[in-house]
């Protein structure tokens, strides 16, 4: 258990985290400045997706807008659902979707599964956001989230931008991109790993509670993570409760 002090010095202690708070804040947006000077690379590679409205380009998920962020959704051909953890991300996306819109943001999720396993799962979880497949294209490869047998059977894939074992066929990430004004499309940026986390921001809560993620005595990070519509009933209220 926490000391327990008075106000006057919970305030003192509560001063000196806001400080180094605001520092930390002040060198994440350095680090954005830092991000969006990053040089592009143009994607010449043509890439087809699989969409509820048939075939479309990469280009063609901008939407009209200048700007696409890309869910690299782990969820391989012939599996039942998607990851968990990639759906702990996506959980996250609905409510952000019309104000990205304003800022001038389209957003999508890319997986090799087939349309209908697409389909399907985004239906059953009530998500609302675009889930395009990838399945007839290399665009999962070319960016680093999937891998041929022959990739792991070497024991190390390219991920999170080094050579490392890594023991799945798909893995989570997030790329960006950018289409100029004559159509030609740029990859602007990439994040792995728990790079990801930018999209949990459940995440952000629980790191303000008393017991904060609670995953050390975990099997592995995430462990406690499903698909939301497969939780058991939340806890009740603690013995110490007055009702």
């Amino acid at each position: 258990m926490n000391a327990i002090v008075n106000q006057e010095q919970w305030l003192a202690q509560r001063l000196d985290l806001l400080a180094r708070e605001k520092e930390l804040m002040r060198q994440q947006d350095q680090l954005a400045r830092e991000r969006r000077a990053l040089p592009w690379v143009r994607v010449d590679k043509q890439y087809v997706f699989d969409t509820p409205q048939g075939k479309r380009s990469l280009a063609d998920l901008f939407e009209g807008r200048s700007q696409l962020v890309v869910q690299h959704f782990m969820f391989a051909p012939g599996k039942e659902r998607g990851c968990s953890h990639c759906s702990y991300m996506a959980d996250h996306t609905d409510g952000a979707l019309p104000h990205l819109a304003q800022r001038d943001v389209s957003f999508v999720v890319v997986s090799r599964a087939p349309l209908a396993s697409l389909e399907k799962m985004r239906k059953e979880l009530d998500w609302k956001f675009k889930w395009v497949s990838s399945g007839d294209s290399d665009f999962n490869y070319d960016f680093h989230v999937s891998f041929t047998q022959e990739d792991l059977a070497q024991g190390e894939v390219n991920y999170n931008f080094k050579e490392q074992a890594f023991p799945l066929e798909d893995a989570p990430g997030i790329s960006v991109f950018y289409k100029g004004e004559c159509g030609t499309v740029y990859h602007t940026y990439s994040t792995f790993g728990r790079g990801v986390e930018m999209m949990m921001h459940t995440y952000r809560f629980l790191d303000i509670t008393p017991m904060g993620r609670n995953e050390d005595e975990l099997p592995y990070t995430m462990a406690w993570v499903k698909h939301h519509d497969r939780y058991e009933q939340a806890p009740g209220a603690s013995c110490c409760s007055n009702s």
